[in-house]
């Protein structure tokens, strides 16, 4: 089992272009599972985890309820967002600048083949890297993604979950709030659960804001533990270099 995960750092990026990007990584790694299966190779199939930060956009899975978003196609090209129905899990969630998007394109069958486990390591991720933070977040009984004060009245979102996965390779992924404008979340139902609130780390650590880099760097440390995985950072799609996490 091949447990090395390359590691992309986008940066600043049109949803759409990542969103391609991600099918292609996606698509290319299914080929080598079909070409396996059919043809009696061995190939190893990689595994990718690509950071991203989006410009402002709203993106509906394939079995959300598009009455989640309440503005209407004028009042998203005044504030800049744009909207796209696509083809992960999930109901309405917001991408903006100030957010880590975090995008697994995992073979599974180089861990483990258990859907609930994959979306609990992910949980775990975020989880425990705001725990470096000193807050501590938890899940939420049947509803994907990380909160914060579970069971009172206070209760807030942090970190969005959505994914897809055909033959046990996955894609799409997390959405964790660092320094995001919270107004955005004003214009849906986040996820389709109302009466929620959402949050971001730097709100609750009452900071302007928290640096991005070191989020990322958490991120990853607490990923490569969890998924017993080895982390590979990948420069320009083509230099490979090992990385201490």
């Amino acid at each position: 089992m091949n447990k090395q995960v390359f590691i992309q750092d986008l940066g600043y990026r049109d949803y759409r272009q990542t969103w391609i990007y991600q099918e292609q990584l996606f698509q290319s790694t299914l080929d080598i599972k079909i070409k396996n299966r059919r043809e009696g190779a061995n190939l190893e199939t990689p595994n990718h985890l690509l950071f991203v930060e989006h410009p402002h956009v709203f993106t509906l899975g394939k079995s959300g309820n598009l009455d989640n978003l309440l503005v209407n196609e004028a009042e998203l090209a005044a504030k800049n967002a744009k909207f796209y129905k696509i083809n992960r899990g999930g109901d309405i969630t917001y991408h903006g600048p100030g957010q880590v998007v975090g995008y697994p394109i995992l073979d599974l069958d180089n861990f483990f083949t258990d859907i609930h486990k994959y979306l609990r390591l992910l949980e775990e991720t975020v989880i425990l890297t705001l725990a470096d933070y000193g807050l501590k977040a938890e899940r939420s009984a049947g509803e994907t993604g990380v909160w914060l004060d579970v069971g009172t009245p206070f209760a807030r979102k942090i970190c969005a979950m959505g994914i897809r996965a055909s033959r046990w390779v996955t894609m799409h992924g997390f959405a964790l709030n660092v320094n995001t404008d919270l107004g955005f979340f004003d214009l849906m139902v986040p996820c389709g659960i109302k009466g929620k609130a959402v949050t971001s780390l730097n709100v609750e650590l009452g900071k302007p804001s928290v640096d991005m880099g070191e989020v990322k760097h958490k991120l990853l440390r607490h990923f490569g533990m969890l998924f017993e995985a080895e982390i590979l950072l990948q420069q320009e799609r083509t230099a490979i270099k090992k990385t201490k996490v």
